[in-house]
């Protein structure tokens, strides 16, 4: 593994890796139809998820996939994962190393990471490992912050975030300008959400976040109760509460350009 990993992901995701697991949202329904649909998986596909942290993005690939490999450089993530799909094939390793053969697989998924690492070397390994005319799916889960409670609490994330990747900053597609690799076949968005208390699907799940689950354990604490404070000021909700936490899910799907 030749890559480093940026700070916030190694030190956030390696101490938060189990509280990611119990409190990040799953993805909608749809995207089955998309993965079959628009990356054309079937029971003939070698799939790899891509950066697969703790395997949320597992259930969606393994019906629709006859080869299925997850790879994952965070030691803690991977554990997560192997907990939950101990029959899944996985790797520990980066995404511009990825120790497969060229020309061997159908399609690369890479759901809420690929802004960690969009690079040129990343983006010709995965170049590299895809079939000609193989298939590369990004996904995101994104908080919809057309709703006045949610807006409000990223608003008091904005500052905390420095100069972590994020997918909204759309630094991302960069990678992606006047290169001879892939070309964008589709965007795909659709809504879901989360429903739980509101300690559980807001506070916890954005003390999941990896530049805040890298903060001491009292800044932590503090910044949960603001989120609750939040919610109770627009909602007039309970940390123990339910409530269902809007999202909407960005899938893009890229074509390898033949060699």
């Amino acid at each position: 593994m030749t890559q480093l990993l940026h700070p916030a992901a190694q030190h956030g995701f390696s101490a938060a890796a189990e509280l990611y697991q119990q409190v990040r949202p799953s993805y909608p329904q749809e995207i089955h139809a998309w993965l079959t649909e628009q990356l054309h998986l079937n029971a003939d596909s070698h799939v790899i998820d891509l950066a697969s942290g703790t395997g949320k993005f597992l259930p969606y690939l393994i019906p629709h996939s006859g080869q299925l490999t997850a790879i994952e450089p965070v030691t803690e993530m991977l554990a997560q994962l192997k907990l939950t799909y101990p029959q899944v094939e996985t790797l520990q390793a980066f995404s511009d190393h990825i120790p497969l053969p060229s020309q061997s697989i159908d399609a690369v998924l890479s759901a809420q990471a690929f802004h960690w690492f969009a690079n040129m070397d990343s983006l010709k390994e995965i170049h590299r490992v895809l079939k000609p005319q193989g298939h590369l799916g990004l996904v995101w889960n994104q908080r919809d912050t057309q709703v006045d409670w949610v807006n409000a609490l990223a608003e008091r994330l904005a500052p905390l975030e420095g100069g972590t990747p994020r997918y909204h900053s759309g630094l991302w597609q960069k990678v992606f300008e006047h290169q001879p690799l892939f070309q964008l076949k589709s965007l795909h968005q659709f809504a879901q959400q989360q429903t739980g208390t509101v300690e559980q699907v807001v506070s916890k799940r954005l003390l999941s976040t990896s530049f805040i689950a890298a903060m001491p354990l009292e800044q932590q604490q503090d910044l949960k109760h603001q989120f609750e404070q939040i919610v109770q000021q627009y909602t007039g909700k309970q940390p123990q509460d339910e409530i269902s936490f809007p999202y909407i899910t960005y899938a893009y799907h890229f074509q390898k350009i033949a060699e």
